[in-house]
Order: structure tokens, then C-alpha cells, then sequence
């Protein structure tokens, strides 16, 4: 208990603390989730700057196949989610703004 009080007081978070922080992150990510959710069904398009494009495509109607059973099937048209990355984000996933090489497969 002893050491529980003194890495407190040396950190100056607290159990209770550290909670409310952590609750109230995760507030504002559901709140700007849900906020992203709204704008796609209004607006059909959502930019954010230095990650991509979230937009809302409409996919016409069309012949499948049950892969069970090999029948034609209509799938039916639908509106889909689509994300493009943008150049920044390819940029940071391939590691071309720091210099360093990919780890190799495995690591």
C-alpha cells in the first residue's frame, strides 16, 4: 500500500484519475465516431486532413453465385463504405518521412 501512495504522489495521477481521463477519452472518440457516421449519411463525403477520404458509393444491382451451390443470385444495389489514404498516411505506413526501412516480415 506504501508503494501505491508514493508512485501517486510521485506521478500525481490516481487510480480515480486515471479513470476519469481514460472515460473521457473515450467519450470524445465515440463522439467524433459518431459525429463522422452523421456527416457520411448526410453529406455522403467526409475529408480529413493528412489521413484520407471516407465517402459513401452507390453500388448498382447485379448477378452473383451461391459458392455453396454454384446458383445465380441477385444481390441487390447498396450503398458502401469507401476509404482512400491520403499521400501523407501511404507516406508514414512506408516509413518515407523518417528514413528508416521496414521491418522485415516476422519482426
Amino acid at each position: 500500500m506504501a508503494e501505491l501512495l508514493e508512485m501517486e504522489e510521485r506521478t500525481g495521477v490516481t487510480s480515480q484519475r486515471a479513470y476519469l481521463e481514460f472515460a473521457e477519452r473515450t467519450r470524445r472518440v465515440i463522439a467524433a465516431v459518431s459525429e463522422l457516421v452523421r456527416r457520411l449519411v448526410a453529406d455522403g463525403t467526409v475529408k480529413i486532413s493528412s489521413f484520407g477520404t471516407f465517402s459513401v458509393r452507390q453500388k448498382g444491382q447485379r448477378i452473383g453465385r451461391n459458392p455453396k451451390t454454384g446458383q445465380e443470385v441477385p444481390i441487390l444495389p447498396r450503398r458502401v463504405l469507401v476509404f482512400r489514404a491520403s499521400q501523407v498516411l501511404k507516406d508514414r505506413i512506408n516509413l518515407r518521412d523518417t528514413g528508416g526501412a521496414r521491418p522485415a516480415e516476422g519482426d
